[in-house]
């Protein structure tokens, strides 16, 4: 590669990174500010989790949209594009006086926030082809130090007194300039002409091969177990163990902080090890990890286990999207809608789930539901042994 290819690359990897960021930080502002607008608006909290159905119906079909889109026309105008219309929404919740409102407002900002997801994912693929080394875990990475950041200013923003109107807007507008900023270091589509560049996923209709459908199976049930530890790891150390309020939120900080970690180092286990290792072992030891979570009766033992498990699932997610990225240039986009479609409802699906059991067994108990997804996908990890028609690290 010329050295104006390297500073290329260089580049589009930078920006690359500041949407993930930036995507982290925009839905993380919105967790931050949910009590504050439900409160404006008035609704119960039942109302609010029928509302937040429709936040995962706008994304999943943005992610859909989007991963036609970037077939077609590239990552380089769907994920700036994405990036502007998920900012530009971010305000909407904050306008939202009622229920309706508020429904109309969730579902922009998912389908904003569906075609980010989508289209920077397909362009972090177009950058690690590019590369010829492991890159996916760091981005995925970025995004959760978006949502820390995201955490820490919302609450600061919280504590002077701002309004949702007044942060979510000044978000939007950060997230605005971002986009446009960001947008001329992207990686341009790859040459038509060729039988593995966008113009010839235009043409034809593909159909997504087996392959790809069992990727997106995997995703949905590790991204299940990421949403048990995100919604009930503070209810279990809890109501469980009765452990104090302060002592109970380290759950939550102890899987997040290790999981980010891990993504940080999880490229060069990759490269080094590969997927196919990163996938097994990673997911065993989530599955052991949260067997002992759901066994134990002491709150270091506890704590210790919700942090093996984000640690052990840290670089997971990453390898199916990577490979189903690089399953064929032609449909990157796609495939990637397809594996990031299907993780995003397992994420909101796994609470649900656990919500459900909860009424036949204990709360501990149904932490085995995530042990066996994630045992699934260690038996499984030899799909991302397939030959792919990219160049790439899978």
């Amino acid at each position: 590669m010329s050295l104006g290819g390297e500073q290329r690359l260089r580049a589009a990897r930078l920006a690359t990174f500041g949407y993930f960021g930036l995507n982290g930080f925009l839905m993380g502002m919105w967790v931050v500010h949910i009590p504050v607008v439900e409160q404006r608006t008035g609704i119960s909290h039942a109302v609010l989790g029928w509302l937040l159905l429709l936040l995962g119906g706008g994304a999943f079909t943005g992610m859909q949209v989007a991963g036609r889109l970037t077939d077609r026309l590239g990552a380089r105008t769907v994920v700036p594009s994405g990036a502007a219309l998920c900012s530009a929404a971010l305000i909407l919740p904050g306008l939202a006086t009622g229920p309706w409102t508020l429904g109309a407002a969730l579902l922009v900002l998912g389908f904003g926030n569906g075609c980010l997801d989508v289209g920077m994912n397909a362009h972090a693929v177009q950058v690690e082809r590019g590369c010829r080394r492991p890159v996916m875990s760091a981005f995925h990475a970025t995004f959760s130090v978006g949502g820390v950041l995201a955490a820490l200013l919302g609450a600061g923003a919280l504590g002077w007194g701002w309004s949702p109107v007044a942060a979510l807007g000044a978000t939007a507008v950060v997230g605005l300039v971002i986009a446009v900023l960001a947008a001329p270091a992207l990686l341009a589509p790859e040459r038509a002409g060729t039988d593995e560049g966008p113009a010839a996923a235009a043409g034809t209709h593909r159909r997504t091969p087996r392959r790809i459908w069992m990727l997106a199976a995997l995703a949905l049930a590790l991204m299940l177990s990421e949403g048990v530890a995100y919604d009930w790891s503070v209810l279990h150390l809890r109501g469980v163990l009765d452990a104090p309020a302060s002592t109970a939120a380290l759950a939550y900080a102890a899987f997040a902080t290790a999981m980010t970690v891990g993504r940080l180092l999880a490229d060069r286990v990759v490269a080094r090890w590969g997927p196919v290792a990163v996938l097994r072992y990673g997911a065993s030891t989530a599955a052991v990890a949260v067997t002992v979570v759901a066994l134990s009766r002491s709150v270091p033992l506890a704590l210790l286990g919700w942090t093996v498990f984000g640690a052990g699932l840290a670089g997971c997610v990453p390898q199916l999207f990577s490979a189903a990225g690089h399953a064929d240039r032609a449909a990157t986009g796609a495939n990637v809608s397809r594996v990031a479609g299907l993780g995003y409802l397992g994420m909101l699906a796994g609470p649900a789930v656990i919500g459900q059991l909860t009424r036949f067994a204990p709360l501990n108990l149904t932490f085995f539901v995530p042990a066996a997804c994630c045992l699934l996908a260690a038996g499984t990890a030899g799909i991302l042994r397939a030959r792919s028609t990219a160049s790439g690290p899978p």
